[in-house]
């Protein structure tokens, strides 16, 4: 599953998330050294990490699972909510829309396939 924010800037609204993560007023996400996303409070953190890639008209989050095991549908569900839900709450004027997958594609790393339980 893959989220996409379509945006008239998607490289600006990325440093964005990226300035608002580190600043602090937005609490609930962290970006890692590789510039993957993860949901921080601790039912969640470090369930499964966003990778973004920045195209002329969206950003594209595609998910990743840890290594050993596939992701649950419930953490596929959160991660992907959470995600449009932050983008909603804190950069309503700077993209137009925002969807996700419902099955994983092409750059998602799922684990053990596509979401199980």
């Amino acid at each position: 599953m893959a989220v996409r924010v379509f945006s008239e800037d998607p490289q600006g609204l990325l440093a964005k998330v990226k300035t608002a993560i580190r600043e602090g007023s937005v609490e609930t996400w962290s970006v890692d050294a590789d510039g993957d996303f993860t949901h921080t409070p601790d039912q969640w953190r470090h369930r499964a990490w966003f990778r973004p890639s920045v195209f002329d008209d969206r950003l594209v989050f595609n998910i990743l699972g840890p290594r050993s095991k596939a992701i649950s549908r419930v953490v596929y569900g959160v991660y992907h909510g959470r995600l449009i839900e932050m983008f909603l709450t804190h950069f309503d004027r700077s993209f137009s829309r925002a969807s996700a997958t419902a099955l994983a594609v092409t750059g998602d790393r799922v684990g053990g396939g596509q979401p199980n339980k």
